[in-house]
């Protein structure tokens, strides 16, 4: 059975979420940073996740987060688009990042991710193996069995990276054991 109240309040904060990164996203870039997602989550006390990169490549640091904190506080504490307390976490989306935009899935193509999609393709949710390209909205993976699959991107309600070796090497510039 379908908790239909409970699709309503996701639906309310998927549009929420987006209202905000709308509100942020241009400040951020004129910072320097790259909004990778923003996520409203907890039930007693929301959570307002800020998810940024920086758009040089180098590695986010504490002093990058509180920079972040402080710039969205005063922009959050102006708009004010939602009602009651919550806290704001700023984070950097780290080497297992969730894939976001379909740009996302262009930059880390060659690498394991694990896919989770709204409704069942070919029988199924979930998907883990490697991104091989985008074509046509779609994302084009080999599964860990050798199957390929074409995922459309509008279908995609989760996806991450896999920390694997190969992933690790790549961020870091060392070789894969």
């Amino acid at each position: 059975m379908i908790d239909l109240e409970r699709v309503e309040t996701d639906l309310s904060d998927r549009v929420l979420e987006q209202r905000i990164a709308g509100q942020i996203e241009p400040s951020l870039k004129a910072m320097g940073y790259d909004l990778v997602r923003v996520q409203l989550m907890g039930a007693r006390t929301a959570v307002l996740q800020i998810m940024a990169d920086r758009i040089d490549g180098e590695t986010m640091t504490v002093e990058d987060c509180a920079a972040i904190s402080r710039h969205v506080s005063a922009l959050l504490d102006v708009e004010d688009p939602i009602s009651g307390a919550y806290d704001l976490e700023v984070s950097s989306p780290g080497i297992d990042r969730p894939l976001v935009k379909l740009a996302d899935f262009e930059r880390f193509a060659g690498f394991e991710a694990k896919v989770e999609t709204t409704a069942p393709i070919d029988g199924r949710r979930r998907f883990r193996g490697k991104v091989t390209g985008v074509q046509d909205n779609e994302i084009e993976m080999t599964l860990l069995d050798g199957a390929e699959v074409r995922v459309p991107y509008e279908r995609i309600e989760k996806a991450k990276l896999v920390m694997t070796d190969e992933l690790i090497a790549a961020v870091t510039g060392e070789s894969a054991a």
